[in-house]
């Protein structure tokens, strides 16, 4: 149990730092949308689909899903930032950007996973 909680933790770690560096790296993009966001839980779900093709293929056991999908990808990926950003579009009134950053999230969240899994399949 141990093992695993600290597989997670790692992975977690350096899930965070990725998405952080992310920020860092397009904190000079001033625009309505929150792209680093976007950006980092676009990638993330485009990874999970890249893992989840490659534990259906096998070429990985249960310490490294833990690692990967769990930790890694859930530490990069943000779903409480994305809902305030969210929330933070509409306080603003900006209506039109929030929905199309609702929206789009879930939808080029969904084909990243779908196109993840079917190019590493």
């Amino acid at each position: 149990m141990i093992k695993e909680i600290l597989l997670v933790g790692a992975g977690s770690f350096l899930g965070g730092v990725a998405r952080y560096l992310i920020a860092l790296a397009m904190k000079g993009i001033h625009t309505v949308l929150p792209w680093a966001t976007l950006t980092a839980n676009i990638a993330g779900c485009f990874l999970i689909g890249v893992f989840w093709a490659l534990f259906c293929r096998g070429f990985s056991n249960s310490s490294m899903h833990l690692f990967l999908a769990v930790g890694f990808c859930g530490g990069f990926t943000t779903f409480s930032t994305f809902s305030r950003e969210s929330v933070l579009l509409l306080q603003s009134g900006n209506y039109t950007a929030s929905i199309l950053y609702v929206v789009g999230s879930a939808v080029f969240g969904i084909f990243a996973v779908m196109a993840g899994f079917v190019l590493a399949k």
